[in-house]
């Protein structure tokens, strides 16, 4: 039985040191609602406090949505998920792989190849409105080659920019917004109608989520949600910016276009945790839900890569979970696979990391201590045996460029990416955590080196590939 008192306690002090804005939590049960948590403000004059019914954008929490429709197609006949992706968009291929190569399941779980890259970037800068005139938004707005408003300028860019692809459909895992724009439109063309409606009328009606929907804008979203919807948050040079001018990128809108509230998401989450059951009723085939997080991806406690979630072992459970982030949004949605809980927190400011939080409903479940971390990437205390491997380097082109350097000084790694440099700590195999040595390891971002013939030629930062330029 939950101690809401604590955890209401622990959420609350995270929520104030991190200063956010507004933020909605919830978990759900096997008895249904078992925890629901409220933080804060959703409007600009900071009076008016979220509740469970709070609409907000989730963001890249939308992709699981979108792979779970592809999951759905393959077991009604539709579609499977080894069609080669350009039986339903003729014009897309991976530059140096024949058009077959990648499938539907490459898209869905970032194995098609596909670097990180501009598009998204460009279709958030070219067609949202009313942002600060920025570096970023200038950059973007100078470099993108058109609007990027329709899923064709997505493929011809994949078709022919200049970037080094990262191997064979299935080698490698790098996140793609971009991948799963296009599977948005493989969900159209299978179903025979728009993913948006496909979604209502195959998840979020049979799971009762009446405060979620698929937005390629905002206007359906606010009328929806009847005037309870948040405001967005952003902190600027130490103060706290709200507007209300969400995200627009058309072509993207599988990849990060859903709204909803946190007592929606854990419903959503709790449904793939009972294999496709919702109060007794077997609404989601279970097979779908097996193709999506299921038997057919392994189980290790490093966080492995599904299809728009990832799935790691934590002590005896198993977890699956994605997080989100646009302007004016930071989400964390997740489930006990097999045990009936879904869990949700949803944050109306932007750039911020709900781990903690989701960690203490977690916890909070799993009898365990509400501070105990859930971190995959721990230091082993042990030097790194080849440091000139690893040493160089290396970019990455998601919007802004990005360099990060590894450098060897005095016996020891360091990490520097654009200007800023940290200390590098071996957590076994090739993976490291940069981090900051006034904090603690949970300040780090998680680095994995791609080694081939002695050499690493690229390295996963997060999620995504940075390849080796020198």
């Amino acid at each position: 039985m939950i101690d809401t008192k604590a955890l209401d306690a622990y959420l609350d002090s995270w929520a104030k040191k991190k200063n956010l804005a507004g933020v909605s939590a919830c978990i759900m049960g096997p008895g249904g609602e078992e925890y629901l948590w409220n933080y804060g403000f959703r409007d600009a004059k900071e009076s008016i406090m979220p509740d469970s019914d709070t609409m907000y954008g989730i963001a890249s929490m939308s992709k699981s949505m979108t792979a779970l429709c592809a999951c759905i197609l393959h077991c009604e006949g539709k579609l499977s998920i080894d069609d080669p992706v350009s039986d339903y968009i003729p014009g897309f291929s991976i530059p140096g792989q024949p058009k077959e190569a990648a499938t539907i399941r490459h898209l869905a779980m970032h194995t098609a190849g596909i670097p990180p890259m501009e598009p998204l970037e460009w279709s958030i800068a070219m067609n949202s409105v009313d942002r600060s005139e920025s570096e970023w938004l200038l950059t973007m707005r100078r470099t993108s080659p058109n609007q990027m408003d329709k899923i064709e300028h997505i493929i011809d860019y994949i078709a022919n920019c200049s970037y080094h692809f990262l191997g064979a459909p299935g080698e490698v895992m790098s996140y793609s917004n971009e991948g799963y724009a296009i599977l948005s439109y493989v969900i159209d063309a299978a179903a025979g109608m728009p993913l948006e409606k496909y979604l209502h009328e195959r998840i979020f009606a049979p799971l009762g989520m009446s405060r979620t929907i698929l937005d390629n804008g905002i206007e359906a979203a606010r009328a929806l949600s009847g005037g309870n919807i948040t405001s967005l948050f952003e902190m600027q040079d130490g103060q706290r910016m709200c507007d209300d001018h969400w995200s627009i990128l058309p072509p993207f809108r599988g990849c990060a276009m859903v709204k909803s509230t946190s007592r929606d998401m854990a419903v959503y989450y709790r449904m793939i945790s009972n294999m496709g059951m919702h109060e007794g009723k077997q609404v989601i085939p279970a097979h779908a839900i097996d193709l999506l997080v299921g038997r057919y991806h392994p189980l290790t406690p490093l966080n492995v890569m599904c299809m728009g979630l990832n799935k790691r072992e934590f002590s005896g459970h198993t977890i699956c979970e994605h997080s989100g982030g646009l302007h004016g949004v930071s989400t964390k949605g997740g489930l006990l696979f097999g045990e009936g809980y879904g869990f949700s927190v949803l944050c109306n400011q932007g750039d911020e990391d709900m781990d903690e939080l989701m960690w203490g409903l977690y916890n909070a479940i799993l009898g365990l201590p509400l501070e105990r971390s859930h971190r995959w990437y721990n230091p082993t205390g042990k030097p790194f045996s080849a440091p000139e491997m690893i040493t160089g380097t290396y970019l990455g082109h998601e919007g802004m460029p990005s360099v990060l350097k590894i450098e060897e000084k005095d016996g020891r790694l360091l990490r520097t990416r654009d200007g800023n440099t940290t200390a590098f700590a071996y957590c076994g195999g090739t993976r490291f955590l940069s981090y900051d040595p006034e904090k603690d390891y949970d300040q780090g971002v998680r680095h994995e080196f791609l080694i081939r013939d002695g050499k690493a030629w690229g390295v996963r930062c997060g999620t995504r590939v940075f390849e080796r330029i020198e």
